[in-house]
């Protein structure tokens, strides 16, 4: 089992970024897939969550209105679009599987700075 996330980097204040998340090695389509970040200091915190079944999405309100989730169940593969960044988007953004079993990957770190 894999998921293996890319797409980060640095970014100004008011950019944007697309994380992608390419899943492998479990039937993707059951899965609800999420966002998780961690910034310095503090606890991993939800960002998003689309589910398996109808696609229906959940945004942390920190990030409503900016972010969005989405997924391509025939590519294996997770998208978050991030735009209007912010500094206080500083994290390492973690991809995340969950249905009979959660899964996770190693993360991809977003730094927003000038």
């Amino acid at each position: 089992v894999q998921l293996v996330e890319s797409g980060g980097g640095l970014v100004q204040p008011g950019g944007s970024l697309r994380l992608s998340c390419a899943a492998s090695g479990f039937t993707f389509s059951n899965y609800a897939m999420s966002w998780y970040r961690q910034a310095p200091g503090k606890e991993r915190a939800l960002v998003a969550t689309i589910t398996s079944t109808d696609g229906s999405t959940n945004y942390a309100d920190s990030v409503k209105g900016r972010f969005t989730i989405s997924r391509v169940n025939a590519e294996n593969t997770v998208y978050l679009q991030m735009n209007s960044l912010k500094p206080e988007d500083t994290a390492v953004y973690y991809c995340h599987a969950r249905w009979m079993w959660d899964y996770w990957g190693h993360g991809t770190q977003v730094t927003v700075s000038s």
